[in-house]
């Protein structure tokens, strides 16, 4: 081989044989194939060969690799690779480093765990390891090269437990198991065999579930790295950890650890970055004593007290986030005007008053400023911030309009502006160039809707005082994908080219003044999600382009004056959960089509409140797939559900009153088909839908007895069947609904017995009143051999006591106990009991107070569980 190309750029020669013993192509644009008849592999006497950061999008790693029998470094990071990594890898003997990461998530190499477990067992020269985002998918074998220093496993799918051998590995300077969130591990019991050597320890994401040993402060004392984020540790924070003088990178991030912050370790020599976020820990912050600190994230915690005074003294500080803590007091802004590095301040959500008694601005350098209810009433004290990228004032006292000097400033840089929840009065323009989020959501705000420029993906200026048309200049944001104009006064028809907008995911209008038809134009490719009209003027018919909207989950619109039929069509959406078409001029009967598939996922329709008429739509009901399995599941997606910056919500009547639900897509299963004209009778396949929690069907002209049916609905918190024309009797199965918070059966034409069972007889003569022929308890009419209150009492007596005056009174007061106070009723049958002295009376006395006290317990409980469930 000639030796021209030994003078080239990243080709290492031999000195006296002049073959290619290193080669360093790394970072050098190139694209394409390595195919196994590549000239790269006549370059046999390869020591290095370093490919990385380039793109081989097509390529296999070529088992010709074996080639290079002399190889001792091989990197083909980052390169695009893909396949499988052939097993002639764990052939070459002689390899030192092997680096073959690929980027995060990307998933395109694979490594059998047969192969992974004979490269590990057969190179035994290895000193680093690097298969970062390699999908190996196994668990980690217990042999290693003794000469490891470097092991790089993260995001592999690696699963079981981490062996303990890793740990004891003697030369160990970096281990690193980051994003593997199906393995877990053990602290070692005994001293690490690396502890003198390991500077480097990623464990994030790997599951622990345990106490962080104090050991761990004591032996890795070289440590300079250490990433513990979401490991599901407890406890307190070991004080040994403030023995880690040479720590410079800390993170406990997203753990339930508890307690203080060990004395001296915000102030250890070294450190410049710690996070602590979103775990449980209390107490103060002490004073900083080293300004090498250059980001402190302690937000998520129960931390309280003052801010301390030595903040001021980080000059090298660029982050600091203390959100969403109990800190207290006055804060005033010269606290941080002197730190020049300063990128990112988050207060938010804790107990402080901001203040500007100095006159003070916050540095220029700043980019990140959250300060949400952080009693913030102007904003003299960002004149100098020119450089703002995401800005939170929410939940403020700031009043006014905003000012000139402040548009101007934010003008180029601005990215998410937040003022809501604050007593703006006006905004005449937004003139954001780069904004992609702009809420301005319950201020004060009057005149006409202000448009912001077409970079806006998020618009939020619901609960305002807005009036005026919607100019459709709104819709040259085709970037758009939230828009919440909701509870304004707004008027006017709905511009026709909102339904062009592909990428609009939400748009909600609710309760405004807007007139007209509905928009016609939804088109194919349409985003939409969510579309909220409820509570306008809007006429006509509800416009079949919405099948066009394959995305819909949500569509409410609830409170115009739509005249149509039922719009059995959009039972083609695959997504649609939530249907509201309440208080309407919608009319005549609900028919199906006969697609297998209609509906499939449907959790709430509303059709109350409009002129439906004919039988209930029992093909309908057979259609609702949604609500015929009870899915664990949606309880806990719940706790997660719903976006950042906007939930759908909807007013269901529920429990006898209406309120706006959020979340709705988890937590309600409803049917509401109450105040329109149907007939016949209540069809027995409702019993299916045992997923519901509010059925009402109220107030129509159903005939016919009560399904038993109905009595498989166990999670039903709301039934209503009352003003029908139903008859015959309640069936016994209801005694099983131990759910039930609200019941009414009231004015239909029922007869016999009410049902016995713990949750029926916590219900009071409201829920059947207007039935005539019932019997039992609550109502007054004795049912015989049940066993009521005062049915004990009728059935213990003579024939004259069981109809005297004194069995009247005495239910009277057990009643009077029941809403008066147990002791006030008690004391009442106390003294009818003295004066009179009956000799069953001192049987029944257990009884009722045992009733009475059952009753005020189980109406404690649903209020608690009421409280509980809106807190949630």
């Amino acid at each position: 081989m000639s030796r021209d190309c030994c003078s080239w750029d990243g080709v290492v020669c031999d000195d006296i044989t002049g073959h290619v013993i290193e080669l360093d192509l790394s970072c050098s644009g190139l694209v394409g194939t390595i195919d196994s008849n590549s000239s790269l592999f006549q370059l046999s006497h390869l020591q290095r060969l370093n490919l990385s950061m380039n793109d081989f999008e097509r390529s296999h790693i070529s088992p010709e690799f074996l080639k290079f029998s002399s190889l001792t470094h091989l990197d083909l990071s980052c390169s695009y690779f893909s396949g499988q990594i052939p097993s002639e890898i764990s052939h070459l003997s002689k390899l030192q480093s092997l680096r073959l990461s690929t980027f995060f998530e990307s998933k395109r190499l694979r490594l059998t765990a047969h192969d992974f477990k004979s490269l590990l067992q057969n190179l035994t020269q290895l000193i680093e390891l690097d298969l970062t985002s390699i999908d190996i998918s196994s668990t980690i074998p217990l042999n290693f090269s003794s000469h490891l220093t470097t092991l790089i496993l993260g995001s592999t799918g690696l699963y079981g437990v981490i062996p303990e051998s890793i740990f004891h590995l003697p030369n160990l300077e970096a281990l690193l198991l980051f994003f593997n969130d199906n393995l877990s591990g053990y602290f070692p019991k005994t001293k690490w065999n690396s502890s003198a050597s390991l500077v480097g320890l990623d464990l994030s994401w790997v599951n622990f579930s345990c106490n962080l040993p104090e050991s761990l402060g004591y032996h890795l004392t070289s440590l300079r790295s250490l990433d513990l984020t979401y490991c599901n540790l407890r406890g307190p924070i070991p004080e040994s950890l403030s023995n880690l003088t040479r720590i410079e990178y800390l993170s406990l991030d997203g753990n339930s650890l508890n307690g203080t912050i060990p004395p001296g370790m915000l102030s250890l020599p070294s450190l410049n970055t710690i996070n602590l976020r979103n775990n449980h820990l209390s107490g103060p912050l002490e004073d900083f004593k080293s300004n090498s600190l250059i980001w402190i994230t302690l937000e998520g915690n129960q931390l309280q007290g003052h801010l301390p005074h030595s903040i001021q003294n980080l000059v090298n500080l660029t982050g600091l986030i203390l959100s969403f803590n109990n800190f207290s007091g006055r804060v005033d802004i010269s606290l941080f005007s002197d730190l020049k590095q300063l990128s990112y301040l988050g207060l938010s959500y804790n107990n402080i008053s901001l203040t500007n008694d100095n006159n003070v601005t916050l540095p220029e350098s700043l980019n990140t400023l959250e300060l949400a209810s952080c009693e913030v009433k102007e904003l003299e004290f960002l004149r100098s911030a020119n450089q703002l990228r995401q800005l939170d004032l929410s939940n403020n006292k700031i009043q006014g309009r905003i000012p000139d000097w402040a548009w101007s400033n934010w003008m180029s840089s601005l990215e998410t502006l937040n003022m809501s929840y604050n007593m703006l009065t006006s905004v005449d323009s937004i003139p954001l160039q780069l904004a992609f989020i702009i809420d301005l959501r319950s201020n004060l705000l009057q005149g006409s809707l202000p448009i912001p420029a077409i970079s806006t993906n998020y618009f939020f200026i619901s609960h305002n005082n807005l009036t005026g048309e919607i100019p459709s200049s709104i819709c040259n944001l085709t970037s758009l994908i939230m828009l919440d104009l909701a509870t304004n006064n707004l008027r006017g028809e709905i511009p026709q080219c909102f339904g062009n907008i592909t990428s609009l995911q939400v748009l909600d209008m609710r309760h405004n003044n807007l007139s007209g038809n509905i928009p016609t134009t939804f088109s194919n490719g349409s985003s939409l999600r969510s579309l909220n009209l409820h509570g306008n003027k809007l006429e006509g018919k509800i416009p079949q382009s919405l099948t066009n909207c394959k995305q819909l989950e949500v569509l409410d619109l609830g409170d115009n004056h739509l005249n149509d039929t039922f719009p059995v069509w959009l039972g083609t959406l695959p997504k649609l959960k939530v249907l509201n078409l309440r208080f309407n001029e919608l009319h005549g009967p609900i028919r199906t089509s006969r697609i297998e598939n209609m509906f499939p996922v449907l959790r709430i329709i509303d059709l109350s409140c409009n002129a439906f008429s004919g039988n209930l739509p029992s093909s309908l009901f057979q259609h609702l797939k949604a609500m015929r399995t009870i899915d664990l599941s949606m309880e806990e997606a719940s706790r997660y559900g719903g976006n950042r910056y906007y939930q759908d919500s909807i007013a269901v009547v529920s429990k006898g009153y209406e309120r706006e639900v959020v979340r709705i897509l988890f937590l309600y299963t409803t049917i509401d088909l109450s105040n329109n004209k149907f007939e016949g009778h209540i069809p027995t396949i409702m019993g299916d839908l045992i997923a519901l929690r509010v059925l009402n069907i109220s107030h129509n002209g159903l005939e016919g007895p009560i399904p038993s049916s109905l009595g498989s609905l166990s999670l039903v918190e709301s039934l209503d069947l009352s003003s029908n024309h139903l008859v015959g009797e309640i069936p016994a199965q209801f005694a099983s609904l131990t759910s039930l918070e609200v019941f009414n059966l009231s004015y239909n034409h029922l007869e016999g017995c009410i049902p016995q069972g713990n949750q029926l007889q916590t219900f009071d003569n409201n829920s059947y009143e207007g039935n005539d022929g019932l019997r039992g308890f609550p109502v007054t009419k004795s049912c015989g051999d049940d066993h009521a209150s005062g049915t004990t009492v009728s059935g213990q007596l003579d024939g004259e006591e069981s109809n005297s005056e004194f069995l009247s009174d005495f239910r009277k007061a057990a009643l009077m106990g029941y809403g008066s106070g147990l002791c006030i009723g008690l004391s009442i049958v106390y003294f009818m009991m003295s004066s009179g002295k009956p000799i069953w009376f001192a049987r029944i006395i257990v009884e009722m107070e045992h009733k009475i006290m059952m009753r005020r317990r189980k109406k404690q409980r649903r209020q608690r569980n009421c409280r509980r469930r809106n807190n949630h």
